[in-house]
């Protein structure tokens, strides 16, 4: 990382009021669009001004070329996880100039602010998994958009991995009041107990999977059906590349859609963090709305919905944004050259 000066004063970044908009996940929307979108979101003003901030110059070339040259720059400036997971990211020392920066460039790209869901209903509603807190936070919103009025005409998919939970995680679980509901120690039984708690269902009405003796290639599915809402099914897919990881979003989401039917057009609500939008947006968009034609809408919970309140929510440092900037531009490069190759 390049030495930045210290500087004490904070000044209003140029584009801290600028919004930049995501690829288009509309139904119809066509390839050439999304790549358009693509080439909006990399190529706006906020990521060049923090790519500046951090030393780098901009390079010559196509889109193709832009998101490899982001790509290797963020794993050398905004990489802090080094192949660990999530909380076991370090922190970058910054000055209060960078980190007022990287906040309004997370801000105007789409990392901070929620934005309600755009449309009254949905053919299908997904949330996807995550650390304990996260799951609980994601499981309740979705409940309450279901309780406010969001119509889903299928059902709600509550996407996860057999992941283990950590030990924080687990002590979140015990002060939220689920810690002996999970029945487990993973983060699809973390997800299974947000979905007993949230829509006060007590056991499963099916259930299904597959035990292959590791968890990086076993699956498994239970389906609760809630009283006045449309049934809703935890999932955990097995891993892609079961070799080398576990199940990742992209896994969970591909994984959904082979045991859903999904049709041209039809509109697809996912449901994450804020921080979490931009780069799950695109994953959904590779995994989803091109090899099936659905529209793809993501939204991020509102930490203002009352019963959320009480819920645990870890501090967002600049670190942790940088780091899901970089995750949002991996997961661009990988939706453009899905769009490449045809």
């Amino acid at each position: 990382m390049p030495i930045i000066p210290d500087d004490l004063s904070t000044p209003r970044p140029r584009h801290a009021d600028a919004h930049v908009a995501l690829p288009s996940g509309g139904a119809g929307t066509t390839p050439q669009e999304i790549a358009d979108g693509v080439r909006s979101w990399v190529t706006s003003p906020p990521l060049r001004e923090l790519v500046a901030r951090f030393g780098g110059e901009w390079p010559a070339g196509d889109l193709a070329t832009v998101l490899a040259w982001l790509d290797d720059f963020s794993a050398r400036h905004w990489d802090f996880r080094g192949g660990r997971e999530r909380p076991e990211a370090r922190e970058p020392a910054l000055d209060p100039r960078t980190a007022g920066l990287v906040l309004a460039a997370a801000s105007a790209l789409g990392l901070v602010r929620p934005v309600p869901p755009a449309r009254p209903g949905y053919a299908h509603l997904v949330v996807l998994g995550g650390l304990a807190h996260a799951c609980l936070r994601r499981v309740g919103y979705a409940e309450h958009l279901l309780r406010s009025g969001t119509r889903v005409a299928g059902e709600v998919a509550v996407l996860g991995s057999f992941r283990p939970l950590s030990d924080a995680e687990l002590r979140a679980l015990a002060e939220a009041g689920v810690g002996g509901v999970t029945g487990g120690d993973t983060e699809v039984d973390a997800l299974d107990a947000a979905v007993r708690l949230a829509f006060r269902v007590t056991g499963p009405t099916a259930s299904d999977g597959a035990d292959a003796g590791h968890p990086h290639h076993s699956w498994s599915s239970r389906t609760y059906r809630p009283a006045g809402l449309p049934p809703v099914r935890v999932l955990a897919a097995p891993s892609s590349e079961p070799d080398r990881r576990r199940a990742h979003t992209a896994d969970t989401q591909r994984f959904w859609a082979e045991h859903v039917r999904l049709s041209p057009g039809d509109p697809v609500l996912v449901v994450t963090a804020p921080i979490y939008v931009p780069f799950q947006h695109c994953d959904a968009l590779r995994t989803l709305a091109v090899p099936y034609g659905c529209a793809i809408e993501t939204v991020g919970v509102d930490p203002e919905v009352p019963d959320l309140a009480r819920l645990p929510e870890p501090a967002l440092t600049p670190g942790r944004h940088l780091q899901e900037i970089r995750s949002a531009i991996r997961s661009m490069r990988a939706l453009h050259a899905s769009l490449a190759a045809g």
